[in-house]
């Protein structure tokens, strides 16, 4: 193979991992079941692929601002040493220009082809996890994935105001459940690196707080989100699917939040990572449920 072929293919490989695509698809998630409840119906292909397409380059320009400014403590963790501007596949210039012309197409894509009050809530979305989240926030709070939970929150707004270029209350139900859903989502996961946190100076809840307190919360919040899934049925009149999906889906994830609980009780949350999962498990059957339940409405 040639090779200014190859360089120009490590060269795209790294500028898509720049855009953290895992996180990409976990937001996407949540757009297209939105979509769908909005609309009642399966919306028009073309609508769907526009808002997801320019949903992703928002989200992957704000993941690429979020790595360029986190370099430095990305050097320190272990699990983000092979981000590429830590290899150096990546010069911090190209990224920021990959990361401002990301940011243009994505606002230029969803005005002219979804709506402008789309575009605009991506917008938004997108300066909150940088300028709010990535440098004001996550090295300063232990709330700081609480208040960066807004952010990952924006799709559900996205894709109601793609479909009916309004946020209608029901929309606000689903922004509530991944916001309230996000830190027991990822506060198993800052467990199991709470040494690497450490070292890098982030101050996550388990790295300045013990682990019953830790636990605690994950508990609260898994209630609560729980409480807040049962608030769309009557807001958004959803059906039968939905409901069982809710009700069964948020025991789950409390049974799970106080599994970890139990193991804090008796001296230190040793296997966080298994809540780590079912929160993703949780979260795409519960979408799953919403896209489904409109569709056979009983």
């Amino acid at each position: 193979m040639d090779l200014d072929l190859v360089e120009m293919l490590k060269k795209t490989k790294a500028f898509v991992a720049l855009t953290k695509p895992r996180v990409i698809e976990l937001l996407l998630i949540t757009t297209l079941p939105t979509m769908i409840l909005a609309r009642g119906e399966m919306p028009e292909l073309g609508m769907v692929l526009a808002t997801l397409i320019g949903g992703a380059f928002s989200a992957g320009a704000a993941n690429s601002f979020n790595c360029i400014y986190d370099t430095d403590i990305d050097k320190i963790m272990g699990r983000t040493k092979s981000r590429p501007l830590v290899t150096g596949e990546l010069s911090r210039l190209e990224a920021l220009i990959f990361s401002y012309l990301l940011t243009l197409v994505s606002v230029f894509w969803l005005g002219l082809l979804v709506n402008w009050l789309a575009s605009l809530i991506s917008l938004a979305a997108l300066l909150f996890y940088v300028l709010i989240y990535t440098m004001l926030l996550k090295r300063r709070t232990p709330q700081n994935i609480v208040w960066g939970g807004a952010a990952g929150a924006a799709p559900v707004l996205i894709g109601w105001a793609a479909v009916t270029n309004e946020v209608a209350p029901a929309a606000w139900v689903l922004f509530m459940v991944i916001f309230l859903w996000t830190p027991p989502h990822y506060w198993p996961l800052a467990v199991k690196y709470r040494e690497d946190y450490a070292k890098a100076g982030v101050p996550m809840l388990p790295v300045v707080r013990g682990d019953r307190v830790v636990s605690t919360q994950i508990v609260l919040y898994s209630w609560a989100v729980a409480a807040c899934t049962l608030l769309l049925i009557p807001v958004a009149g959803m059906g039968l699917i939905y409901s069982v999906a809710a009700i069964v889906g948020g025991a789950w994830f409390i049974r799970g939040a106080y599994k970890i609980h139990a193991q804090a009780k008796a001296g230190e949350i040793t296997k966080p990572m298994p809540l780590f999962h079912l929160s993703n498990l949780y979260l795409t059957l519960l979408f799953v449920a919403i896209a489904v339940d409109p569709l056979l409405h009983f």
